[in-house]
């Protein structure tokens, strides 16, 4: 069975992700442009440097070429970032060929309409129920292969201040991870002389051994580069270069959370105006510091789908989520890693302050330092996750913390005081529940996670 998840149908290469299969999506997506916006529509088609991914591109790039499609096809591997940018400044409807951070085994593709940002689910509801049904051929359309950096590039120059990070002094390390950011953002660096050191500069298939994946557990030989290496910061992005990965001065990595707050009080000093979008998952650091800049708050379901819909709807700076992808006002509506990377250059540049520092100021600003955890709870059935979440929802109290307000709008979060919450939510791609632990002590998470076990043994 083809589903669509948060982020576009993935599957293990040559058992689901087939040709055959392939071809299915394909066919369904260009059932959906046609229908939606005719033939003339644009197509625009990217892979990462996943396994196969080259192969599948083309693949679906004939096939659309052929239906009638006018396609462009990119020449070389391409971050999702740089694609989604191109669909917005071509009136394009975008697919890329991509499984994130997702093991090596996986490949994936992913509908980026032409505003340039994640499919809604009613698009992707509606591709699925496109697949095995058939739309008329137009004459063949036009097909060619293209270099979708150099517009991308041209558009960073406009968000980015990259003659203010030349003067930054921190050492800069940039670990590949395989990834497409590879010959993206090194070039980047390179061509406005800045210097930095970088690891795993090669696209493998295998991503060395490990995952696309820019946590604590990927990033290894980074953290330890960064800590044998005196004033350095390392540097990430996964699979696809959509979310990004950061090591402070301490060899310490530091959360999306932490870097979302830290750019939107940088935004702000840049004069930038309006919102932050956060999702329910996120941290309530990100509260306190908006609270504390007196900047809105606009919360969403989790998936950066929800982010960017609200990005599109409202006013506003900055909007994240706690997995890595973020994007600001002036850019898409869609993660962007690179992006990511470069405005942390640029704020480390402007304050003169090192990673460290920066937190530290978060924490005076929320009043403590916040501690999360997760846990992740296998149920067999719907009914067994709708019981579970039925009871969260009619606790009115925690050991003695009384839940001072519930939110029903992804799961079931419930707040107990300012610094501690609880969210019970239903995975989007496994049967299971995911229950998220904020608080202001590591003793009060430990003790919050004892008492959770309890109530759902």
């Amino acid at each position: 069975m083809i589903k669509f998840g948060t982020d576009g149908w993935r599957a293990i290469v040559d058992k689901d992700f087939t040709a055959e299969n392939v071809e299915r999506v394909t066919l369904a997506i260009g059932k959906y442009v046609y229908e939606t916006f005719g033939f003339e529509k644009p197509i625009i088609i990217g892979y990462d440097p996943r396994n196969k991914a080259d192969e599948f591109s083309l693949l679906c790039a004939e096939l659309l070429y052929q239906k009638g499609f006018n396609v462009k096809l990119s020449q070389n591997v391409v971050p999702t970032p740089v694609l989604a940018y191109n669909a917005k400044l071509l009136n394009a409807c975008a697919i890329m060929f991509t499984a994130s951070h997702n093991p090596p085994e996986y490949l994936g593709m992913k509908f980026i309409p032409d505003y340039a940002g994640p499919a809604t689910s009613d698009i992707t509801d509606k591709i699925v129920s496109n697949i095995d049904l058939e739309f008329p051929f137009g004459k063949c359309g036009s097909y060619e292969k293209t270099d979708f950096f150099p517009p991308y590039y041209e558009h960073l120059k406009t968000l980015i201040d990259f003659e203010k990070i030349k003067t930054l002094n921190t050492n800069i390390i940039f670990d590949g991870l395989y990834s497409a950011s590879i010959g993206y953002f090194d070039k980047i660096l390179e061509d406005n002389g800045i210097n930095y050191d970088s690891l795993h500069m090669n696209h493998d298939i295998n991503f060395g051994g490990g995952e696309p994946d820019p946590k604590p557990k990927y990033l290894s030989e980074l953290i330890e580069r960064v800590k044998s290496s005196k004033n350095s910061i390392g540097l990430a992005n996964d699979g696809d270069a959509d979310r990004f990965g950061v090591i402070n001065e301490n060899g310490e990595y530091v959360s999306p959370n932490e870097i979302i707050s830290i750019l939107l009080k940088h935004l702000v000093t840049k004069n930038y105006t309006g919102s932050v979008v956060k999702t329910v998952g996120s941290s309530l650091i990100i509260d306190s510091v908006a609270k504390h800049l007196g900047i809105n708050i606009i919360e969403t379901a989790v998936g950066f789908k929800h982010v960017g819909e609200a990005m599109r709807l409202n006013d506003v700076i900055i909007g994240g989520e706690e997995s890595g992808g973020l994007s600001i006002k002036g850019h898409i509506p869609e993660k962007d890693g690179i992006l990511a990377n470069l405005l942390i250059l640029e704020t480390l540049a402007e304050t003169k302050k090192s990673l460290i520092e920066l937190q530290t100021e978060l924490y005076n600003i929320a009043g403590c330092k916040f501690y999360t955890d997760r846990i992740d709870l296998k149920k067999s059935n719907p009914e067994e996750i709708k019981t579970v979440l039925n009871q969260f929802k009619s606790l009115k109290n925690i050991t003695t913390e009384e839940i001072t307000d519930i939110d029903l709008k992804d799961g079931v979060k419930l707040m107990l005081g300012n610094t501690t919450k609880i969210l019970v939510r239903p995975s989007g791609t496994e049967p299971l529940l995911r229950i998220y632990f904020e608080s202001d002590s590591q003793t009060k998470l430990d003790n919050l996670k004892k008492e959770i076990n309890k109530i759902i043994s």
